[in-house]
């Protein structure tokens, strides 16, 4: 079971956009491509695991310590060909910090990108939107999902498999153990740890 927020969202703007990404994703999956498709988000880590199940031996019970734990955000940049590109940062997300990332990564495309991301409070601040037309000048551009539609952005798919799949127990037994894991699952994406889009 998942949480949805499918009850929240307008059927037929979720609808419009699933269709207006299926023909971005079909244009630029030609051989002759002349932009990058990109899904955007924010992902949290912590000592409170994510883990559904685990193997055990009989008569015995696998336990993870319950911890107030620091928190690790990681922002992601996802193509559809798996290519991935993080940043990792401790503590909140602010928008000086999003900004940076959003340079840094315009710095180096190697084409035009459409960016998919949602409308979180950081993305709508005034600080990050009054950077949108030079990034626009850069070849950057952003494409907002409506509201409640997590589905329509793929990295969410990927944040789902290194949460309950990539990330082994043993990342859960300490703060350090855990940025180790997370750091070497991040340096693997596109290459060990792999996605396949259905279109």
């Amino acid at each position: 079971m998942r949480r949805s927020s499918r009850g929240k969202r307008n059927e037929q703007d979720f609808q419009t956009a699933k269709a207006h990404l299926n023909k971005l994703r079909t244009a630029c999956g030609a051989a002759d491509h002349d932009f990058d498709l990109i899904y955007f988000d924010e992902a949290g880590f912590s000592l409170i695991p994510c883990v559904p199940y685990a193997w055990q031996l009989r008569g015995e019970t696998l336990e993870i310590q319950s911890v107030h734990s620091q928190r690790l955000n990681v922002l992601g940049f996802l193509n559809l060909k798996g290519s991935f590109e993080s940043y990792v940062f401790e503590g909140s997300i602010s928008s000086e910090v999003l900004i940076k990332c959003f340079d840094a990564y315009c710095q180096r495309m190697k084409k035009p990108a459409l960016i998919v991301l949602d409308n979180a409070s950081v993305h709508r601040s005034a600080a990050f939107e009054s950077r949108i037309e030079s990034w626009e000048e850069q070849g950057l551009y952003l494409l907002f999902l409506p509201p409640y539609c997590p589905e329509l952005n793929l990295i969410e798919i990927l944040w789902r498999k290194i949460k309950y799949e990539w990330l082994p127990v043993s990342a859960y037994q300490s703060f350090k153990d855990l940025s180790e894991a997370l750091n070497k699952v991040l340096r693997g994406v596109g290459s060990k740890y792999r996605l396949c889009f259905a279109h």
